[in-house]
């Protein structure tokens, strides 16, 4: 992609169909939770955004979000999306090494001063900024150098945004996430260990179409794809209001598909789109595949109690919050029933009208 040729441009050399386009564009319009009338505005702005810059730093991390990023099941379209992104730096995925790679970074923010995006994953050691390093200069030097004169900050998952797994106790290395250090940036966190491909896809759309940082929940994150806790979401939730619990991962209850509550399940307290986006090329989660969810997207979880434990013996708070999923799901369990027999009387009225022309 030329440095001054439009994504619309791009696409339309890359032989991307129109028809293409806009289901895309649909389709991002819906993750970012836009009505259907927003999807010719989301078109026209994807359509004339110019390439921006994008500088990614890895810090105290596992790489398991570039990982993740790079195992993406988007679409064509969505994949241009990124070959249409200025990725300046990313030391895992780009060709450049050592002085050359360094350069590279201070060039591409020297020449989008105040308009590049940049992401971090991992957390950032400050008990002794020794423990991790880039080229020689420590984690917390090279952030806020970076941050200085950046647009925004996406921070890439739970390390990113929380302090992560180097964070938990009794964390030697005093591991604290981004907006610890950086207070006077905007902030986005996109958590998760790792976090949803399509979450990230879907902040850096947002950018493109508006220029802006997208609406964020309590903690940072992005209310369209946090909006909403798995427990709401998931398909298991019916044996939960029925009681109907898996006791062992082997047992018949197991076998069956019921309710992984009582084996550790975290989705009643945790705030994410994997019930809905899911993995593996759509494909599936954690609870679909018989695992309980383990809350990763959630700050500390690691420390609040035991993954196969039951909410209930954990440090999570949770008589207010399993409360309010209970409350949740029976209104949202209401609310289907009553629309399912709206159809159905419909249907019926339809059935007996056509009978009776026949």
């Amino acid at each position: 992609m030329r440095k001054n040729q439009n994504l619309g441009e791009y696409l339309q050399q890359q032989g991307v169909s129109r028809r293409g386009f806009l289901k895309f564009c649909s389709a991002t319009a819906s993750l970012m939770a836009l009505p259907p009338s927003a999807v010719a505005q989301v078109a026209e702005a994807l359509a004339s955004a110019k390439r921006p810059s994008v500088i990614w730093l890895s810090f105290q991390e596992c790489t398991g979000c570039t990982e993740s990023l790079t195992r993406s099941h988007a679409p064509t379209v969505e994949s241009l999306i990124f070959d249409a992104i200025s990725l300046d730096y990313h030391h895992t995925l780009q060709a450049a090494a050592g002085h050359s790679a360094e350069a590279a970074r201070e060039a591409a923010m020297e020449e989008n001063s105040g308009e590049y995006i940049l992401v971090v994953d991992g957390s950032i050691p400050v008990g002794n900024p020794a423990y991790s390093t880039i080229a020689g200069i420590s984690n917390l030097d090279m952030l806020k150098e970076a941050a200085e004169h950046c647009f925004a900050i996406v921070a890439v998952g739970s390390c990113a945004a929380f302090g992560g797994l180097p964070n938990a106790n009794p964390n030697p290395t005093g591991a604290v996430s981004v907006g610890e250090i950086i207070t006077d940036k905007p902030i986005i966190n996109v958590s998760g260990c790792p976090p949803i491909p399509v979450v990230i896809t879907g902040v850096l759309a947002h950018f493109l179409t508006f220029g802006t940082i997208p609406e964020l929940d309590s903690l940072g994150r992005p209310a369209a794809f946090f909006g909403q806790n798995i427990h709401d979401r998931c398909y298991r939730r019916p044996f939960y209001e029925r009681g109907e619990f898996a006791e062992t991962f082997d047992d018949e209850g197991a076998r069956k598909g019921w309710c992984l509550y009582k084996l550790g399940c975290k989705g009643p307290i945790t705030y994410n789109a994997c019930a809905t986006l899911k993995w593996n090329q759509g494909t599936g989660f954690p609870i679909q595949a018989g695992h309980g969810c383990i809350a990763c997207s959630e700050p500390r979880f690691w420390d609040k109690g035991g993954f196969y434990n039951a909410l209930s013996t954990g440090d999570w708070g949770t008589r207010d919050a399993l409360l309010g999923a209970a409350a949740a799901g029976a209104a949202l369990g209401v609310g289907s029933a009553i629309a399912a027999r709206a159809r159905k009387s419909k249907a019926q009225a339809e059935e007996e009208a056509y009978s009776w022309k026949t």
